[in-house]
């Protein structure tokens, strides 16, 4: 699964985009020096996701949109279209 579709997914369960999320944990005061436990704790209990799906996005929240290019434009399983995340939502497609 691409990163991207992570995103997306983690949208369908959450009702929230993916920036939305990154907002609420900037306004709890987590960045990229918080535990990536304490972050994985809180989406799991305040929004029912998986480890997986919080890595995810720790991942955006420490690093950024800008992902490594090593699977955009592959045909594999974990192609993404662009190495920059799509956190607006899906409905922006």
């Amino acid at each position: 699964m691409s990163f991207q579709a992570y995103l997306d997914n983690i949208e369908v369960k959450t009702g929230k985009t993916p920036q939305e999320l990154i907002d609420l944990a900037h306004a709890k005061g987590f960045n990229k020096d918080t535990k990536s436990s304490e972050i994985i704790d809180w989406f799991k209990n305040d929004f029912g996701l998986g480890r997986g799906h919080a890595m995810a996005l720790i991942t955006v929240i420490k690093k950024g949109a800008e992902i490594s290019d090593k699977h955009v434009g592959t045909s594999g399983p974990h192609s993404d279209p662009s190495k920059i995340l799509r956190l607006d939502g899906i409905r922006k497609k």
